[in-house]
């Protein structure tokens, strides 16, 4: 895991955190796996494949979730082992921990949970990559709780991610200057691109968003010296079953990512 951070901390590299808001099927996640790793190949991006086996934090009881913990490894698995893809999910309990990360190279920890001491220590005891993602109420230097705790369980492969901050009611905004301050505790910083554009809750029973706004907010991020990017992809958002109206066209990732790399190349940082 030491070598997959350093790999994440060379300014040299590009990564890109991406995949469906949450498994749908296995078709449609295979689907996308396979041109995603079509598009990172080409560009020579360093890669990970996204996707939930639990929307937990949904708005309504009704909205859906996924397939669960077991059938979501293994589709998450056949991914890995069929397209030869490196894997991301998040979870949401530490009973999870050990279990999925016997598929994945990194673990997720969503934002609303990122103080969960019990989740966190499970997480980093792992020892694989953990991604955590900073709460919409958090300061980007309260993220140094959660570094010293993932720390002091025994795992420095850390990743910090940037999400948004709550504005108001069902908005929220980027403040660029806190992706800086996040990187002052010494770890990757990653932007996600796609959820800094929701509005919580917007639709009264689910989120909304605005996935006009991706392009830019991605931009501005990699102008800030970021390069490592999250985002969420589906091949058809408007009918997605989570998070489609700040979510990526699958149509569209190629041309957004050669945009992206031509602003960091031309910064050469």
């Amino acid at each position: 895991m030491e070598e997959e951070l350093e790999k994440i901390k060379n300014v040299d590299n590009f990564t890109l955190i991406a995949g469906p808001c949450v498994i749908e099927s296995e078709d449609n996640v295979m689907l996308i796996a396979k041109k995603m790793k079509e598009i990172t190949e080409k560009l020579k991006i360093n890669y990970y494949f996204k996707a939930s086996f639990d929307k937990a934090n949904r708005t309504s009881i009704k909205s859906y979730r996924g397939p669960g913990i077991e059938r979501g490894l293994e589709i998450l698995k056949k991914v890995k082992d069929e397209i030869g893809l490196k894997i991301t999910t998040d979870i949401h309990e530490p009973w999870q921990a050990e279990k999925v990360a016997k598929v994945v190279d990194m673990i997720q920890i969503p934002a609303f949970l990122c103080r969960q001491t019990d989740l966190l220590v499970a997480a980093a005891k792992t020892n694989k990559l953990v991604n955590v993602k900073k709460a919409q109420f958090l300061a980007p230097w309260d993220m140094k709780n959660v570094v010293e705790k993932l720390e002091d369980s025994g795992n420095k492969n850390i990743l910090l991610c940037e999400r948004g901050s709550c504005f108001g009611y069902n908005n929220l905004v980027v403040d660029m200057t806190g992706l800086i301050e996040m990187k002052k505790l010494g770890y990757p910083v990653v932007f996600d691109a796609t959820h800094s554009v929701q509005k919580p809750g917007g639709k009264g029973n689910a989120t909304s968003g605005n996935r006009e706004y991706v392009e830019y907010l991605a931009k501005a991020a990699v102008a800030m010296g970021i390069n490592t990017l999250f985002m969420e992809v589906h091949p058809d958002p408007d009918n997605a079953l989570s998070d489609g109206p700040n979510m990526v066209k699958l149509d569209n990732m190629e041309d957004l990512l050669c945009k992206l790399l031509k602003i960091k190349n031309a910064l050469k940082y």
